[in-house]
């Protein structure tokens, strides 16, 4: 039976656009499906971690995005006399050769998203919306699914479905995933709204020491609006009319001058947080929202949603080009363990917040820690004891190119290719690792880049003839010695290069 698509990606997210980007670039053929008719409109989710801008940067949409944006305010605390402090909302690492993105971006969601969307629409390929994948049934080769829209019901043929569906995922449902996890005791609000009466200038907390009565009022960079958040009672409607707005603002800062004008989108939800038992059945995978929810502390949720989806994308395209099928088993393998400890994460931050502590965020939030040492595709040989392993993010750095003109690593880097990175590496032991999808760059004697300042060498601890092999997403899949360098080919031949 014939296929209609490589591909069927159910939500148009942050998580499925970041799919359809992926495998847009890679030539894969793919349908995006959105249930809703409109793109989703409000600020849900707008910090931009440094390891998403890389990402973003890789994807071609990072300077647009900064464009869009700005940098998060500093916090400005209230107290109960009206007298206020102000503090950074977290340290401020400047940005270095290796990590060029020092501190996260604010930008709301449907930003976010209308730049991905703009994106997708020149590669050619677009969001169909108004499409709701109602029920799958998975074959050998492939899986059937049924689709409801305006023009009634239509059955679609792929040989990969991924649910990019959101917390209520309904290719969740149907697989029968379990979904375990906890529901908090706190319920919010959170509104995007016009506002007078605060500078746009700070982050402006309200209460901090009682929950009931908590009050955030944060600027939307790229936008003249404000984001509210407040906690609200757990049973009951919420009214987030304008006029109940502006009455909950003016009770909670006891200020008379503060005024709710106009809502842009509101919305009231219980904070919960869940992790997926599985994220692949068959030929049908969760990512994003779908595969774990948690509570927005932290700055986390689309971030991760992201990086979900770019694991998985080269992944997908490498085993419809030929490689073998386990290599998306360590998709669920490398990101299920990550969306754990950010669930654990957010906890905590939200636990400290409800004490009434300070809304501090370390590097951990920044996400450039993380790292897949424990996969199947962490390969070292030997074994590392210093420098950059196998599963660590690859570093950037500042190189000079053999005809004189500076470059990155991540311009090296970005595309949809493997690359192999070696330092005083013998001709032929390249020249036989040289084949489809991979580009070779070498330091030394005849290499094409020269480490002029030596942040190569301070990144990865190369000694001569190692070889670094760098994913498509940008991690470090091997390290190996010149002796060892079939042992390299065959762990390429594992994950799709031969």
């Amino acid at each position: 039976m014939d296929f209609d698509t490589d591909v069927l990606i159910c939500g148009a997210g942050a998580a499925g656009l970041t799919l359809a980007l992926d495998l847009a670039r890679r030539g894969v053929p793919f349908r995006l499906v959105e249930r809703q008719d409109a793109p989703f409109h409000g600020s849900r989710g707008k910090g931009i971690q440094p390891r998403t801008l890389e990402v973003f940067e890789d994807l071609g949409i990072v300077d647009r995005a900064v464009a869009l944006g700005g940098p998060y305010p500093p916090q400005r605390v209230y107290a109960v006399d009206g007298s206020d402090v102000q503090a950074p909302l977290a340290a401020e690492p400047a940005a270095t050769s290796a990590e060029p993105y020092g501190t996260p971006l604010m930008l709301p969601q449907s930003l976010t998203e209308q730049v991905m969307r703009d994106r997708l629409l020149e590669l050619g390929q677009r969001v169909e919306s108004g499409l709701a994948l109602t029920d799958l049934a998975q074959e050998e080769d492939g899986v059937t699914v049924t689709l409801a829209g305006g023009g009634g019901e239509s059955r679609l043929r792929a040989r990969y479905v991924v649910g990019t569906d959101g917390g209520r995922s309904t290719v969740r449902r149907l697989l029968d995933i379990g979904f375990p996890g906890k529901t908090m005791n706190v319920r919010a609000l959170v509104a995007d709204v016009a506002l007078k009466g605060l500078d746009r200038d700070a982050w402006h907390r309200f209460n901090g020491d009682d929950m009931a009565r908590r009050l955030e009022v944060c600027p939307l960079a790229g936008t003249d609006l404000f984001q509210i958040q407040a906690p609200v009672p757990p049973d009951g409607d919420v009214d987030l009319s304008a006029q109940a707005l502006d009455a909950m603002v003016k009770d909670r800062t006891g200020r008379g001058d503060v005024h709710v004008a106009g809502v842009s989108w509101a919305s009231a939800y219980t904070m919960n947080a869940r992790l997926a038992d599985r994220y692949r059945v068959g030929r049908v995978f969760l990512a994003g929202d779908a595969a774990h929810t948690h509570p927005p502390t932290g700055g986390q949720g689309l971030n991760t949603s992201v990086q979900d989806a770019y694991n998985l994308g080269w992944k997908l395209a490498a085993v419809l080009a030929g490689a073998p099928d386990d290599l998306l088993d360590t998709y669920e393998a490398e990101r299920r363990p990550v969306a754990a400890a950010m669930l654990q994460l957010s906890t905590a931050l939200l636990d400290a917040a409800r004490r009434g502590g300070e809304m501090r965020r370390g590097r951990e939030v920044r996400q450039l820690d993380l790292a897949y040492p424990d996969s199947p595709l962490s390969f070292a040989q030997p074994a590392r004891t210093h420098g950059v392993r196998a599963g660590d993010r690859a570093p950037d750095a500042v190189v000079l190119g053999a005809g004189g003109q500076p470059v990155r690593l991540f311009t090296l880097f970005a595309g949809p290719h493997w690359t192999l990175l070696g330092r005083d590496v013998a001709p032929g032991v390249a020249d036989a690792l040289r084949r489809p999808g991979l580009r070779v760059h070498l330091f030394g004697a005849r290499g094409d880049v020269i480490d002029v300042h030596g942040q190569v060498q301070a990144a990865y601890g190369l000694g001569p003839g190692e070889l670094v092999l760098v994913r498509p997403d940008g991690y470090v899949g091997a390290i190996a010695a010149s002796a060892h360098a079939d042992a390299l080919a065959a762990y390429m031949r594992r994950a799709g290069l031969s």
